[in-house]
């Protein structure tokens, strides 16, 4: 846990930062005296190679180019609680995260570190994947979400900058896939409602973080769905082709309303109770269809996407 009394911005640090102090290195000519510093150069770099014991060195020297990071997925949160209820909880309670952000002034705290397990996600569920605390970053961001208001809390924008920083730089030191930045509710909708329809998921993808559906082509869609509203059946199999868990029997029961209302607190956050309208029907339609994902690119070009 970092200290609450430091800096408001504390993002994971790698390597010492600040003024490099300046040495001069006077060069030893004597020919013994080189040869007794190679030796002791020989033995630190003996010495830092990893062992298993005296007899038993780790050669590193060769590397595998078949390998990634574990850490394959990043999840978002609420807390549903106040900042020190919240550090309680994640710090002495049976759930986990690696950070949590606070909302006033906005501090990143690392709670676990990034090689270690937390335990933020639960049972879950992505795109043929389960039980994503093995594999993913979890991320708590102070706010009440719909404990005192139904229509859910706000979150800062202060504190929504800081969840970006955070959020690019574990995205890069991980190169996780932008399709993989979920939120709690995408991969586990029956439980969780987390981080909820006030989270601006359109920043996010205006930071180039994550992909948005191709309006123009949402627009277009959205007529022949408004004509003809597909059945239930094609609702769960479109949202099954993106990665939701969700129900295949072709019937509007509760667990299907509540995997489209996390689909709609996400793509459209202005009305979220589950029903399958043709506007949910035709940003269902992009969203699953190869290329109607748009990611902005460093050069502020949005270009499509495929997961």
């Amino acid at each position: 846990m970092l200290h609450p009394r430091t800096t408001a911005h504390i993002i994971p640090a790698h390597g010492k930062r600040g003024a490099r102090a300046r040495r001069s290195v006077s060069i030893v000519r004597s020919g013994a005296t080189v040869l007794a510093l190679a030796a002791v150069l020989s033995l630190v770099g003996c010495s830092a190679s990893p062992r298993i014991d005296d007899r038993h060195p780790i050669d590193t020297t060769h590397r595998s180019l078949t390998q990634e990071s574990r850490v394959r997925y990043l999840i978002l949160h609420f807390t549903w609680e106040g900042f020190e209820d919240s550090l309680k909880v994640l710090t002495r309670g049976a759930v986990s995260s690696h950070y949590l952000i606070d909302e006033s002034p906005p501090r990143i705290y690392r709670l676990v570190e990034e090689d270690r397990r937390a335990w933020h996600a639960g049972v879950s569920f992505w795109a043929g994947e389960t039980m994503l605390n093995s594999a993913s970053v979890g991320i708590e961001i102070v706010n009440l979400g719909n404990r005192v208001d139904p229509t859910y809390a706000p979150y800062p924008p202060a504190q929504i900058d800081a969840v970006v920083a955070l959020v690019r730089d574990i995205q890069r030191r991980h190169a996780i896939k932008p399709h993989r930045i979920l939120g709690h509710n995408d991969i586990a909708p029956q439980r969780k409602t987390d981080p909820g329809p006030k989270f601006p998921w359109r920043r996010l993808a205006d930071e180039g973080l994550v992909p948005w559906p191709d309006d123009t082509a949402v627009d277009a869609a959205r007529p022949a769905h408004e004509a003809m509203l597909p059945p239930v059946a094609w609702f769960q199999d479109q949202l099954a082709a993106i990665g939701y868990p969700v129900p295949r029997h072709g019937e509007l029961d509760a667990e299907t309303r509540r995997v489209l209302m996390a689909f709609q607190m996400k793509y459209r956050p202005s009305a979220w109770d589950g029903t399958p309208d043709a506007a949910t029907a035709a940003l269902l339609e992009v969203v699953a269809r190869p290329g109607g994902l748009l990611l902005l690119g460093a050069d502020g070009v949005r270009r499509p996407y495929t997961p």
